[in-house]
């Protein structure tokens, strides 16, 4: 095996995901975890401790000394940020979602295309073991149903609800469909001010797959699940849980050569077990994975091998573009039923103007 001196790579951000990425890269042999970078001085100083790095309030102050860096600063600043990273020559992992529009997506992947970096989103989701249990056996999905839920946080509070938690299953939804969409419907509303709380898409694509999704950050019950029909398979994925459910229909049940009625005449517990022979299950609980940890091994294989990572910076900007869609319709519809009393939600932030300053909100927000 060929000798790899570790990256030097830092961390803008020392909000809840910015402490998650710190630590794990401090304790990865694969990396040199140079800073810790927060405008909040409070911030910073205690994740650089926990993680035995320097605290340093301004990103500029490093550039020379960087191979790489993670970008886990609120959304606004992720476009400006990875433009100055980019521009010289750093390689860039940016929590999702990528940006805020696919205007700032498409000025970031050009650059990177140009400076020949990495440039990779953190949809951790794509390593989630349940995911990578269900993606095999889900071919040519006809419907997919997605729900992600959780009480407000007072994080992300830079975007609302389907850039902060929808964008995970748009990304989900798209790296297994892969047909171009063909039509967006949705609808959303504020609960506590500002940008979206609440939010329902029904994506259709060219395929004719239809996906349904459903986000909420004020709910009551946390939810991370998605269902997936296909011709020979449904798939049942619980994130959370990260158990997968799949169920196969038989050769007879596919070819339509099961009699129902006849059936229908059997006593209650044949009746079961026929239908669950035709019916199988099988549930896969996989042994437990750092996904995390995973998406930065992706992330440094992507840059010693010069190969693109398991999610790009095209796959970012696909995601955003979905999101960007679904948040013109809820804005849409909001107008469209003023009258009936339907609180207004807020357009997305489109970005920030000037570099990441002192007095920004922190990314402790992130």
């Amino acid at each position: 095996m060929p000798f790899h001196p570790p990256l030097r790579i830092a961390v803008l951000g020392a909000g809840r995901l910015g402490g998650f990425h710190a630590q794990k890269l401090a304790h990865n042999p694969s990396v040199r975890l140079v800073a810790v970078i927060d405008p909040v001085e409070a911030a910073r100083n205690r994740l650089a401790a926990e993680c035995g790095t320097e605290a340093l309030a301004d990103h500029r102050e490093i550039l020379d000394g960087l191979d790489a860096a993670v970008i886990a600063a609120p959304t606004r600043f992720h476009h400006e940020l990875s433009l100055e990273l980019i521009d010289r020559g750093i390689h860039v992992l940016v929590e999702k979602p990528l940006c805020a529009t696919v205007r700032q997506a498409d000025e970031m992947l050009l650059a990177a295309r140009r400076r020949r970096v990495v440039l990779q989103v953190g949809h951790v989701e794509r390593f989630n073991p349940a995911f990578a249990a269900a993606a095999p056996a889900i071919e040519n999905p006809r419907y997919l149903e997605a729900v992600r839920a959780g009480s407000f946080t007072f994080r992300s509070m830079d975007i609302g609800v389907v850039l902060d938690l929808m964008i995970h299953d748009i990304d989900l939804v798209l790296s297994l469909v892969r047909s171009p969409l063909r039509k967006v419907e949705a609808i959303g509303f504020s609960v506590l001010g500002g940008h979206e709380d609440v939010a329902q898409a029904r994506l259709e694509f060219r395929s004719g797959c239809v996906a349904n999704l459903t986000a909420s950050r004020v709910s009551c019950e946390a939810v991370r699940r998605m269902h997936v029909w296909c011709p020979k398979a449904h798939v049942s994925i619980d994130f959370a849980t990260r158990k997968t459910t799949l169920v196969r229909p038989s050769e007879t049940l596919l070819r339509g050569d099961l009699d129902i009625e006849a059936l229908a005449a059997e006593p209650p517990d044949r009746r079961e077990y026929v239908l669950g022979e035709h019916l199988r299950r099988e549930d896969v609980q996989p042994g437990p994975v750092d996904a995390l940890a995973l998406e930065h091994d992706d992330f440094l294989e992507s840059i010693r091998s010069s190969r693109c990572p398991r999610v790009s910076g095209e796959q970012g900007r696909d995601a955003v573009a979905v999101a960007e869609a679904i948040v013109a319709k809820i804005h849409a519809r909001t107008r469209d039923d003023a009258l009936h009393g339907l609180p207004a939600a807020h357009v997305p932030v489109a970005g920030a103007t000037g570099p990441w300053p002192v007095t920004a909100p922190s990314p402790a927000a992130s």
